[in-house]
């Protein structure tokens, strides 16, 4: 075959991208619908499609870990149940959408939805992601497209389809909730550039979301946990080990808000190294610490082959003989070194254990874990209010769970942060956000501020004046340029394999 000839098929176009740019011209046209619903409509299309998600929860989780082999079935119905009604709950009381008129101010602050979103989603929690992230665009009255990883296409594409269905069933217009068929990273960075992309949420992994920052677009992007856990000598030892276990164990810790590391003082090790065990931890001797860190760490960086996998399949996989009822492996540092690999994020059921001699060591640790490996999440275990103040000063993160388990507690579940599958990293995470990721965050306020001067007056406004709805015109021209179901067809032997070689560049660091 000629060169000519090779140059040729690198050209072809890709009929996946230009149906995606179809799939934001469309959500374009209904966000233009949908941002003029009042509250009462936008509540009416929430709760369907709340309601949509949290019936087939367990379907999708069966089908998340059936295609991606990631996590626990229970506890991924768990995650996407919580990211429907228990998160409209939440939000149901936050007006985004009415006007609103400040006397006290002299001002008029009116809701400007941002647009289109495109929304990436993780293969290690693909379906609560994109339940989360829709319910948040239509609580925003926003239109949402998104873009699954390539490994878990199907579970999302079928998802995305049914939450889109019960919008439309309760009077959303038709292209509000899309999801990409064919994703690929051409793909995914020409959409993200697309000048019809209002804002990019960006749940992926770090080349992805630094990709989304670069693009040109406005971006919401996290980036790694790494929590780093603190056990203090107040602590109850027993409660503590059990919230460790419970939550590192979780979905097999495919959350990034899981505790990667826990620390605790040299004269209570012992301790709770006899309380992990009771909770169901392997505690690994320095050999299994060795043989761990070998199967976990290789030159190009974490295994991605034990991310959401059992700790029982990771001790097999390492060579470690464990009881068949461990729930997580603990490898313990007994001096603790700036560059153990054991110390970086682990999306799987491997919590490293490390002890300071006292607490300002313990702090220093911890701030060295999350400087190095990011962070945006920590624990403190204990019940001394300072020690928790100053821990808490002392580290760059945004959240501190206290005596509850860290990957539900930083996401919102079990404390009163706002539920969330975007957990910002802040400023230290080279993030634009450090707070749980929520619907106010996809919508900006127009403000009228008059002169607080007092002699100047303050005018009587009608807000209903405000309240209307599409032309019939207009309704009758998008209707007649709507985009085309189908395009021409082409080679699709041959795009498939160039698609296959794009598709080979992806990592499946998620978080």
């Amino acid at each position: 075959m000629s060169a000519d000839t090779n140059a040729s098929r690198l050209v072809v176009p890709d009929p996946h991208i230009a149906t995606a740019h179809m799939k934001v011209s469309r959500a374009h046209w209904a966000v233009r619908q949908f941002g003029k619903a009042n509250r009462e409509t936008v509540l009416k299309v929430a709760e369907a499609v709340a309601r949509a998600g949290h019936a087939q929860a367990g379907h999708y989780a069966d089908w998340a870990v059936r295609e991606t082999g990631f996590g626990v079935v229970e506890h991924k119905k768990i995650k996407n149940e919580l990211s429907t009604l228990p998160l409209l709950d939440y939000y149901r009381d936050l007006d985004l959408v009415s006007p609103r008129v400040l006397p006290d101010d002299k001002m008029v602050e009116l809701p400007k939805p941002a647009g289109v979103v495109f929304a990436l989603t993780p293969a290690t929690n693909p379906i609560a992601t994109l339940f989360y992230k829709a319910m948040l665009a239509i609580l925003s009255r926003n239109a949402i497209v998104f873009s699954p990883h390539p490994a878990a296409r199907e579970c999302s594409v079928a998802a995305a389809k049914a939450l889109a269905d019960a919008a439309e069933a309760a009077g959303a217009p038709a292209g509000l909730i899309q999801c990409v068929e064919h994703p690929s990273v051409p793909l995914v960075q020409e959409i993200m550039a697309s000048d019809r992309v209002a804002v990019i949420m960006a749940t992926g992994g770090g080349a992805m979301v630094r990709a989304a920052y670069s693009s040109g677009n406005p971006a919401l992007g996290v980036g790694p946990g790494n929590a780093v856990a603190y056990v203090d000598p107040s602590a109850k030892v027993d409660a503590a080990a059990k919230r460790l276990v419970d939550s590192k164990s979780f979905d097999n810790s495919v959350l990034c808000t899981n505790e990667s590391v826990v620390l605790t003082l040299e004269s209570n090790r012992g301790n709770m190294e006899r309380a992990l065990r009771s909770a169901g931890a392997h505690l690994c001797n320095e050999a299994d610490t060795d043989k761990l860190r070998e199967y976990l760490f290789t030159d190009t960086g974490f295994n991605v082959a034990a991310v959401g996998k059992s700790a029982t399949w990771i001790a097999d996989q390492a060579g470690i003989r464990v009881s068949p009822s461990v729930r997580i492996l603990v490898p313990v540092i007994t001096a603790p070194g700036q560059d153990d690999t054991l110390f970086r994020e682990k999306l799987c059921p491997v919590l490293t254990l490390a002890s300071a001699v006292d607490f300002q060591q313990a702090m220093t640790i911890a701030a060295q874990i999350l400087k190095r490996g990011g962070g945006h999440s920590a624990a403190f275990h204990g019940e001394a209010p300072d020690r928790l103040l100053r821990f808490s000063n002392a580290l760059p993160v945004y959240r501190v769970v206290v005596n509850a388990p860290c990957s539900q507690g930083a996401a919102g579940f079990g404390t009163h942060l706002p539920p969330s599958f975007m957990i910002g990293t802040g400023f230290a995470g080279r993030s634009s956000v450090g707070e749980n990721v929520g619907p106010q965050h996809l919508v900006h306020w127009t403000r009228i501020a008059y002169n607080s001067d007092a002699s100047v007056p303050f005018d009587q406004f009608d807000l209903s004046v405000l309240d209307s709805k599409m032309p019939a015109a207009t309704q009758q021209s998008h209707a007649t340029h709507s985009p085309p179901s189908a395009l021409p067809e082409t080679d699709r032997d041959m795009l498939r394999q160039l698609i296959l070689e794009e598709l080979k560049g992806l990592t499946g660091g998620d978080k």
